[in-house]
């Protein structure tokens, strides 16, 4: 069984409750949204086919305890559930990144999933699979990526709305690069005593917007 791979590295988690670990990562080729603000276009295409045999051996070799499975969106290749299990049953502790646009109902439920709802400045927020918040596991956790002061109220009433903070482990408020202060996000969360977790991209603040850490 293959999938097609935009690359693989090990860094800094940059992002979510495991900031700063250790961590191996699997870029998977494309995704269905074009999100305005999104880093990792050239992740929509080419890349190669890899056997998950191989993508285990990597990780093995990669020394890391924890891996990410991110894109693009993932599970926008069927293989990718292969794939989470089997690093799962090697003895991993396995991350998805996903884009919440696509069910995630059939994923591993040993896999942490980080599902990225989209908010009204990212131009795709029709895009969202609602269905997911009913299949979201108390260690999973879910991201909103804020562009404005508009953005941050439409996704504090969603999280109060659906009780994410009941829901998941953490709840992942950050700042859209480029449109908002990471203060200005601050700010209001602590005004609004807001029970989410402020969070900025670790490795653009130590590596800056490259690819590959």
């Amino acid at each position: 069984m293959q999938l097609r791979v935009t690359e693989t590295f090990l860094s800094l988690q940059g992002e979510s409750s495991f900031v700063g670990l250790p961590t191996y990562f699997i870029r998977l080729t494309g995704c269905p949204l074009r999100c305005n603000y999104c880093d990792t276009a050239y992740a929509f295409q080419g890349g190669s086919l890899v056997p998950i045999e191989n993508l285990l051996e990597q990780s093995n070799a990669s020394g890391a305890k924890y891996v990410c499975v991110t894109g693009g969106e993932p599970l926008a290749q069927s293989e990718c559930l292969m794939l989470l299990t089997a690093l799962c049953d090697a003895g991993f502790l396995v991350s998805l990144e996903t884009s919440g646009a696509l069910p995630i109902d059939l994923v591993d439920k040993r896999v942490i999933k980080i599902v990225d709802i989209k908010t009204p400045d990212s131009g795709e927020v029709e895009k969202n699979h609602w269905q997911n918040i009913n299949h979201l596991l108390p260690h999973d956790q879910v991201k909103f990526v804020i562009g404005s002061q508009q953005d941050y109220q439409w996704s504090k009433k969603i999280v109060q709305e659906h009780r994410l903070q009941n829901k998941v482990s953490d709840v992942l408020f950050s700042p859209s690069e480029g449109r908002i202060q990471p203060a200005d996000l601050a700010r209001w969360i602590l005004e609004d005593k807001l029970r989410v977790r402020f969070q900025l991209q670790l490795h653009k603040i130590i590596w800056g917007n490259k690819r590959g850490v």
